[in-house]
C-alpha cells in the first residue's frame, strides 16, 4: 500500500510540476504577445477551463496524498525517504498550495469580475499591469516548489525500489 501511495502521489506531483512549467514557458510568454483585450479574455477562459474534475483530481488529491504518504513513511521508519517525502510535502503545501491561495486565486478573481466589453483601454491597460507580473511571479515559486516536490518524490521512490541515491 505504501509503494502504490508513493508511486500515485509522484505522478500527481510531476503533473502539476509539468502543468506549471508548461505555463510558465509557454502560455504566459505567448499571451504577453498579445494585446490587452485578447490577453484578458484568453487568460479568463483559460482560467474557466482549468477548473474541471481531471484537474481537481490531481491539484487537490495531493493535498490528501502527500500527508497520508508522509504518515506511512513516519510509521515505517524514519530515514532519508521520510525526510524526502516531508520536504515534498512542506514545498507543496506552501509553494504551492498556499501561493495559489494566498496569491493566484484572488488575481484570477479579480480578472473573472472583470467586464472586459465595458472597461476602456486604459483601465484594460492598468488592469493588465497590476495582473500580469505578478500572477506570472507567483506562477514561478509555483513551477520550482513543484518541481523540487516532484524531485524529492522521484528520489522517494528510487529509494523505495533500491536504485542508487
Amino acid at each position: 500500500m505504501n509503494t502504490t501511495i508513493l508511486i500515485i502521489t509522484t505522478i500527481f506531483s510531476g503533473l502539476m510540476a509539468g502543468l506549471f512549467y508548461a505555463w510558465s514557458i509557454s502560455v504566459t510568454p505567448g499571451l504577453a504577445k498579445i494585446n490587452d483585450v485578447s490577453y484578458l479574455q484568453a487568460f479568463q477562459s483559460m482560467n474557466r477551463a482549468i477548473l474541471n474534475p481531471l484537474f481537481f483530481v490531481v491539484f487537490f488529491g495531493l493535498v490528501i496524498l502527500l500527508p497520508v504518504l508522509s504518515y506511512l513513511s513516519f510509521q515505517t521508519s524514519i530515514n532519508n525517504q521520510f525526510w524526502y517525502v516531508i520536504l515534498a510535502t512542506i514545498l507543496y503545501f506552501i509553494g504551492v498550495m498556499g501561493v495559489t491561495i494566498i496569491g493566484n486565486v484572488p488575481l484570477n478573481n479579480a480578472l473573472e469580475a472583470l467586464q472586459i466589453e465595458s472597461m476602456t483601454p486604459e483601465q484594460m491597460d492598468e488592469f493588465r499591469k497590476g495582473f500580469e507580473s505578478k500572477w506570472n511571479r507567483l506562477n514561478i515559486i509555483r513551477t520550482i516548489s513543484s518541481t523540487l516536490a516532484f524531485l524529492l518524490l522521484v528520489i522517494a521512490c528510487a529509494r523505495e525500489f533500491k536504485f542508487v541515491i
